[in-house]
């Protein structure tokens, strides 16, 4: 594993950078034109969104569906319609959990039988739910965690997935849900945690004619049979990429603008916009524009108490902006973020006492104390949004490095470039 040194700035800063396409969008789109009838455009800007979104156009080819382009600019996806290729598939998501979920489940409404695996990590994030349910819609599923083989078709009824692991069982469920011969009702159990990942799948649905209705029930979505229509889009920035030059401009002051965000909260857009609420609260002004946002500080930062389980991509930058306010912190609703790309909240109460934070761990949550910070080497933990998010705390303390920072590929390759535009 890489080790990276960060140069501290310790400046005030007033910079203008973009971030790359939204991953979050961008895979839902990629699904979506292979269910399509006809050819759809998804212009993934000039920068690299990462390897998440490589690995599902890789994992759209590998299923059978002709896609042409990328990682940059356009890619031209050819949908099969209510005929897709029944061809035997091998797919390996990688380190991608929107790969994993979304293509088993896409897996399922195909005749042909589809392997899909990926990292070692990955076969320990939870997919059994996601698994069981597709059971119960008809499909055969050889197996309880990846490596699993699923193959349809997939005859769709009523099934019901627990909320509180990840939303995606359900995203995956829902696009697919009008493929299957009778359509789908997904229910959701318990408490709901990154609910406003699974509106913005409403929304990329209907915005390709996929018409969503809510049941009698709370949290309960119905997907009849109905064709999904070709289009074109341009994917925005990633919301959650933003919050990174975003937290440099809170912890070292001054201002930043990410050009290509729009931070307006609005159902089915990207939820991490409330990030920038946050940082409102902490004592940043923040400044929403037509595509843009930018975020200042000249004067103290505030600790906040706060629930995160809508926003949780977003909590390791909160922690550190956190590890430089005048008081305490709290961050709750982030059980389930044990289960991604690292434990979350165990690796992030790691980072921050290796650089003289006071950090106490609960069940779904922490307390952040501030204290005198110092140098240290940080360990990423192969966790993309801790290594990011310590490199920027990293811009304020002299002597961080981080333990494995490559893994900053995974949804942000230019992200150096971007620190190295801030120092500049």
């Amino acid at each position: 594993m890489a080790l990276r040194a960060i140069p501290p700035i310790r400046r005030p800063i007033d910079k203008r950078v973009r971030v790359p396409a939204s991953k979050s969008v961008a895979n839902r789109e990629l699904v979506l034109a292979a269910l399509a009838d006809g050819r759809s455009e998804i212009d993934l800007g000039p920068l690299d969104p990462g390897e998440d979104v490589t690995a599902m156009r890789e994992a759209i080819a590998a299923l059978g569906y002709r896609v042409d382009g990328g990682p940059t600019g356009r890619v031209v996806v050819t949908g099969a319609g209510s005929s897709p290729p029944a061809i035997v598939a091998a797919v390996d998501a990688r380190e991608a959990g929107t790969v994993a979920r979304f293509v088993t489940a896409l897996a399922a409404t195909r005749v042909g039988r589809t392997t899909i695996d990926g990292s070692a990590r990955l076969r320990q994030r939870p997919i059994a739910p996601l698994l069981r349910a597709l059971r119960e819609l008809g499909a055969t599923v050889d197996g309880d965690a990846l490596p699993v083989t699923v193959a349809g078709p997939l005859a769709g009824g009523e099934v019901q997935v627990e909320g509180h692991r990840s939303s995606q069982f359900a995203s995956a469920l829902l696009l697919v849900g009008c493929r299957a011969r009778r359509g789908v009702t997904v229910r959701l159990s318990g408490t709901v945690v990154s609910a406003p990942f699974i509106a913005l799948t409403v929304r990329t649905l209907e915005a390709r004619g996929v018409r969503v209705q809510r049941g009698a029930l709370a949290n309960e979505f119905i997907v009849a049979p109905q064709p999904v229509r070709a289009r074109a889009i341009r994917v925005p920035g990633d919301a959650s990429a933003a919050t990174y030059a975003a937290a440099a401009a809170a912890i070292l002051g001054g201002r930043v603008t990410i050009e290509n965000v729009d931070a307006h909260r609005r159902t089915g857009e990207q939820g991490d916009v409330r990030f920038f609420d946050v940082l409102g609260a902490m004592g940043c002004s923040v400044d929403r524009g037509s595509g843009s946002v930018t975020v200042r500080r000249t004067g103290a930062l505030y600790g906040v108490r706060e629930d995160l389980r809508d926003i949780s991509d977003t909590f390791p930058t909160l922690a550190v902006v956190a590890a430089c306010a005048s008081g305490r912190s709290e961050f709750l609703g982030l059980g389930h973020t044990r289960g991604q790309e690292s434990d979350r909240i165990g690796a992030v109460a790691a980072g921050l006492r290796a650089l003289g934070v006071r950090a106490t761990v609960y069940a779904d949550g922490i307390e952040i104390v501030p204290g005198p910070l110092t140098g240290a080497t940080v360990d990423a933990a192969g966790d993309h949004r801790i290594a990011m998010a310590f490199s920027i705390l990293g811009l304020q303390v002299p002597g961080v490095a981080i333990d494995g920072a490559e893994v900053v590929v995974k949804t942000f390759p230019g992200f150096y470039d971007m620190v190295a535009e801030l120092a500049r």
